[in-house]
């Protein structure tokens, strides 16, 4: 099911209803079997692959709890890590190794052929391994107990504003939610219902829009000119960051609604002033996953320089192969390895250059540039994560600065399923979402006590409301997320 069409528009107002209605003791059943539901909308069978992750890691958790002998632990941590990693490798890796496998036989002339499975991704998988492995690895360093209530668990491995896509919890922030009394709170069904509102905004007016010209550019790299390909590169930037972030505001905003809290997936990341900033602001449950789970137990920065070289690129590789069986996912994370790397190992010259070009005289402009600059390079990073192919990269690329015979204002003759109507209309629409992240980010206590004056804030809500309607694209794109 996707939360930008009409089935979700109906399926949820029915389930936050009746969850306030229901008495306590049937509440988790009935978001047990709604978030089943809601799953089983996309291919039933799948239903299986989260019950077994399910009761995998429900009777690893208790018996790493009960076991007394270490070795006894790390087994059973072992078995819930194999398990979970297993079915990755499985459903999301196997026919990528043996495909690279068989091509370099075939380089080397060898008749011998790995057969592929014909088996499609369940849908979200990565995230629900990754947040079910968080259960495990906590309940063995011993900061959370051994979930006992079997539906508790479920639901922490389920829950479905965000099973599909995130954010990727934590069992000691979200299980001990299912276990207290939720109420009906004016003030958290309003923040979450303007959180949800402002996530379709995000998604069906800008990323779904931005969909059609990006995906005809990209499909077929090879018909256009650097202008087009770059201005497509540019939009994707936009488009993956209103998708994604627009999915995390709907999850959590209709989480919210219920009573549950979800953590921040996004603080406006394209204002970030650098790579390593921009991870602090991106993906933030993604990040901190491979931080908490993969970085500090590599040793994190108490290892020599070249070990803590290693290890930033370890994770970044491995969190670019998170992303899909590719190798340009696998490139699109090194690329941002090295850009961390190298922007640690520049910073004092380029706090010296910026010192001395009077950085204290033009603050604003030293940061709107830092800021131009990160964007930039995490666009041409961009490139590697949505081309199709290695080869379709490497056109785009050499490619990318050919701007001959290109005005925005003949964008159509280029048959990108974007006239320079709608470029105009996204830009007016991106331009809004940049000026809310800004205020959102600098905290403006002008437009906060706007905010709060109530009629202001319902021709907002109107405005939002009227955008969506007549400016959404509903065609039932699904979030990009999703095929992780």
């Amino acid at each position: 099911m996707l939360f930008n069409s009409l089935h979700f528009l109906i399926f949820f107002p029915v389930v936050a209803n009746a969850f306030f209605v229901l008495p306590d003791r049937w509440r988790g059943m009935l978001l047990l079997i709604a978030s089943y539901y809601f799953y089983m909308c996309w291919r039933p069978p799948y239903i299986v692959v989260i019950i077994f992750i399910t009761m995998l890691d429900y009777f690893a958790g208790i018996m790493i709890e009960r076991a007394t002998d270490p070795r006894a632990k790390q087994f059973f941590l072992g078995l819930s890590l194999c398990g979970n990693l297993g079915l990755l490798l499985v459903f999301k890796y196997f026919n990528f190794l043996a495909g690279s496998l068989n091509q370099g036989l075939q380089s080397f002339d060898v008749a011998h052929h790995v057969p592929l499975l014909k088996v499609v991704l369940p849908i979200g998988l990565s995230f629900h391994t990754f947040q079910a492995i968080s259960y495990t690895i906590e309940v063995y360093r011993g900061r959370v107990p051994a979930e006992r209530n079997l539906l508790d668990y479920a639901l922490y491995v389920s829950f479905f504003p965000q099973m599909v896509a995130g954010p990727i919890e934590r069992p000691y922030h979200l299980l001990p939610q299912f276990k207290t009394r939720k109420r009906v709170e004016f003030a958290a069904v309003r923040s979450g219902l303007e959180l949800a509102l402002w996530g379709f905004f995000k998604k069906v007016v800008i990323a779904d829009r931005l969909a059609a010209m990006v995906g005809s550019v990209y499909a077929a790299p090879h018909k256009f000119n650097g202008g087009v390909l770059t201005l497509a590169t540019v939009l994707f930037t936009i488009q993956i960051y209103c998708d994604f972030s627009g999915y995390s505001d709907i999850a959590i905003g209709c989480a919210r609604v219920m009573g549950f809290e979800l953590m921040t997936n996004f603080r406006q990341p394209y204002f970030a002033q650098s790579i390593e900033e921009y991870w602090r602001r991106w993906h933030i449950s993604l990040s901190t996953w491979f931080r908490d789970y993969l970085y500090i137990p590599l040793g994190g920065n108490r290892v020599s320089t070249r070990q803590w070289c290693t290890n930033i690129m370890i994770v970044f590789t491995l969190s670019g192969m998170w992303h899909g069986a590719n190798w340009t996912y696998l490139i699109w994370g090194a690329m941002h390895g090295v850009y961390y790397l190298v922007g640690r190992a520049t910073a004092p010259l380029r706090s010296a250059l910026s010192r001395m070009l009077g950085e204290a005289y033009l603050p604003r402009v030293f940061e709107a540039w830092r800021m131009l600059f990160t964007f930039a390079l995490i666009s041409f990073a961009f490139i590697m994560f949505r081309a199709q192919s290695f080869a379709d990269a490497m056109y785009i690329y050499s490619h990318f600065f050919h701007f001959a015979d290109f005005h925005w204002r003949n964008l159509g003759q280029y048959q990108v399923g974007l006239e320079a109507t709608d470029l105009v209309t996204s830009a007016v629409m991106i331009a809004i979402v940049l000026i809310v992240d800004w205020i959102q980010m600098t905290g403006n206590d002008i437009a906060r006590r706007t905010w709060d004056i109530k009629p202001v804030r319902w021709v907002l809500y109107y405005a939002c409301a009227y955008a969506i309607v007549f400016f959404g694209v509903f065609e039932h794109v699904e979030f990009i997320y999703f095929r992780f």
